[in-house]
């Protein structure tokens, strides 16, 4: 009756051991870090920089705990921060300003525990101190500056196709165009669909004058204005890269808002500054008609740059067009070689010069230069096959469809990034979150222990088994948030407090449904039995009740209230698991084997 079989044993077991080991990182504290990190991408984090690393460290008699080598970056461990602090000096000096040498902290579990992916939980902005930016984009902005650009655009498209027309004008959200008779409108409107497929045209006449409306069309300004948050995005993590700053939060909240969290950051300004900062974008014609010179130098009327894979180019210094001429850019595949390629739209100043520079340079190589911090990296340096015009320009050539897609975000992010305000702005002190971790730890634990005094006076064994598995409950629900490498906060501190208040409930139930069975003159082993099975559904219906609750707060709430619904649902479902199976398995372990039980010890 009071049995269970050997699999459901070993199941439970199983289930508790996967919990301890993935609760085990978050007992081993952080190690004081150094992490470097390349600032452009022909730079790479490689063995030669591992070794140049080891060697400066060396030689300023610094020994590091450990140095590996982590994706596209570097860390190197220490004892204490008296070293870290002297190790981030002499890198900072022995590598220049091509990498960033930022303060870290890095989890001290062993190396067996992270080879089984066993990670601590990320520590939030309100337990680690930081600052919280919440910026909003200004879509009205980026719609302007869509349609400023059209306007130009179809000036020049309906010269380059002789289409007489009297003028383009803006009204509102839309364009009209005007024309001297209705033949050049309707000749007008068929080339305007060919090349402006985001704009529904609208003919009308009005005082005499033959007029065509051009209006965005709702998927085109959606896909405008997605993609002014997108590049936002972009722009932002590559400045956060800069901060070196372990576990950045940097996520779109709503249709226009970025949330920007930076644990361990206390300089305001300093993050206010490479976060407002932008990328540009040069079109330069290389100049392969010159070497470079002994030591490195470029000849008179050149500038050397490097591309993507460390080779260097020489460009000339005239600068045919800046980014602020490219409109859009999109990744996409070229209709010849079915390669990834990336599809640009220039304004009309943008196409006139790219035409004349294309029509002169055919058969010669042209270079376009992404600059940020002052630093131009060559994106690509195609070969002009021919004259280009209406404005539409295609970069193809050796890049996956997944660089494709990352040259069209940096080349929108370097010409369009839409304005950003900041509406909201937090800073947590380090001392704050560490008295908040220090709280939120006591506060677990003395309700901890004042529910287990509770629970063995009041139910003596059962009590007792009730408070094991409450632990149980507390192991697994640490192992998930663990596993899903979920950011800890104050707020899911407070979840997990409450999801021990919670879970205890269950075995509440459990114990007064037995002694109510013990009461009506049943055996205990029928006692033990009929109440596991009779509380089983009440246990269900409650915690589907608090589920559901817990399912709203994630849906509908944002930031901490999130934080405090995943902490709730985890709580819960452990909680059934823990508070049924875990217990009952420890009571059949304990009286399940007697045959002639005479007395349980329930209080």
């Amino acid at each position: 009756m009071n049995r269970y079989p050997l699999w459901k044993y070993l199941l439970i077991l199983a289930v508790l051991l996967i919990g301890l080991i993935y609760t085990l990182p978050n007992f081993f504290g952080e190690s004081p870090a150094v992490q470097i990190l390349p600032l452009r991408a022909s730079l790479k984090a490689d063995t030669a920089l591992l070794a140049g690393v080891e060697s400066a460290l060396k030689a300023a008699n610094i020994t590091a705990e450990r140095i590996a080598l982590d994706g596209n970056s570097i860390k190197a461990r220490f004892a204490d921060t008296d070293l870290q602090l002297k190790a981030k000096d002499v890198l900072k000096a022995q590598l220049g300003e091509d990498y960033v040498v930022a303060l870290n902290l890095l989890p001290r579990s062993p190396q067996w525990l992270t080879s089984l992916h066993a990670l601590p939980m990320y520590l939030g902005l309100d337990l680690r101190g930081g600052v919280h930016f919440l910026l909003q984009v200004d879509m009205k902005a980026a719609l302007d500056k869509a349609l400023e650009a059209a306007t130009g655009d179809i000036r020049s498209s309906l010269r380059e196709d002789n289409i007489a027309y009297s003028g383009v004008s803006r009204e509102g959200n839309s364009l009209q165009v005007k024309f001297r008779d209705a033949a050049s409108r309707a000749k007008g409107e068929e080339q305007l669909k060919q090349r402006f497929s985001d704009y529904a045209l609208n003919s009308r006449e009005e005082g005499g004058e033959f007029l065509l409306q051009a209006q965005l069309t709702p998927k085109a300004e959606h896909r405008i204005m997605e993609s002014a948050v997108q590049q936002n995005l972009l722009t932002l993590r590559n400045r956060v890269n800069e901060l070196g700053v372990a576990e950045p939060v940097i996520q779109q909240q709503g249709a226009d808002r970025v949330v920007v969290q930076l644990p361990g950051v206390q300089d305001t300004a300093r993050a206010k500054d490479i976060l407002g900062r932008t990328a540009t974008l040069e079109v330069r014609m290389v100049d392969d008609e010159h070497q470079i010179g002994e030591n490195g130098v470029a000849p008179f009327g050149t500038e050397m740059f490097k591309d993507k894979e460390g080779h260097a180019l020489l460009v000339k210094k005239q600068v045919i067009l800046t980014g602020e001429r490219i409109n859009d850019a999109q990744p996409g595949f070229d209709s010849r070689t079915s390669e990834a390629a990336v599809h640009i739209n220039l304004d009309g100043v943008g196409a006139r010069k790219f035409k004349d520079a294309t029509r002169e340079n055919v058969g010669k190589r042209m270079a376009i230069i992404l600059f940020e911090k002052g630093k131009g990296e060559i994106v690509t340096a195609p070969v002009i096959r021919e004259e280009i015009g209406g404005g539409r320009v295609q970069i193809s050539g050796k890049m996956s469809t997944e660089e494709a897609q990352d040259n069209a975000l940096l080349l929108r992010a370097g010409a369009l990034a839409a304005p950003m305000e900041i509406v909201e702005e937090r800073t947590v002190g380090p001392s704050l979150g560490a008295d908040n971790i220090s709280r939120g730890f006591n506060s677990t634990k003395i309700g901890f222990m004042l529910i287990s005094v509770f629970m063995v006076a009041y139910y003596l064994m059962f009590g007792t088994i009730s408070v094991l598995a409450l632990a149980a409950n507390l192991l697994l629900l640490i192992a998930l948030l663990s596993m899903l490498q979920a950011t800890l906060t104050l707020p899911g501190m407070a979840g997990i407090a409450l999801t021990l208040g919670m879970a205890i409930d269950s075995n509440v139930l459990i114990n007064e449904r037995i002694r109510e069975e013990l009461r009506n003159g049943i055996s205990p082993q029928a006692a033990i039995n009929a109440g596991y099975e009779n509380a089983f559904a009440t246990i269900v219906d409650s915690n589907i009740t608090n589920l559901i609750a817990g399912i709203a707060l994630f849906l509908f709430g944002s930031g901490p209230i999130k934080g405090f619904a995943v902490v709730l649902c985890l709580g819960i479902l452990t909680s059934m698991f823990s508070s049924v199976l875990v217990s009952r398995a420890i009571v059949n372990l304990v009286y399940g084997r007697r045959a002639r039980l005479t007395n349980v010890s329930i209080g």
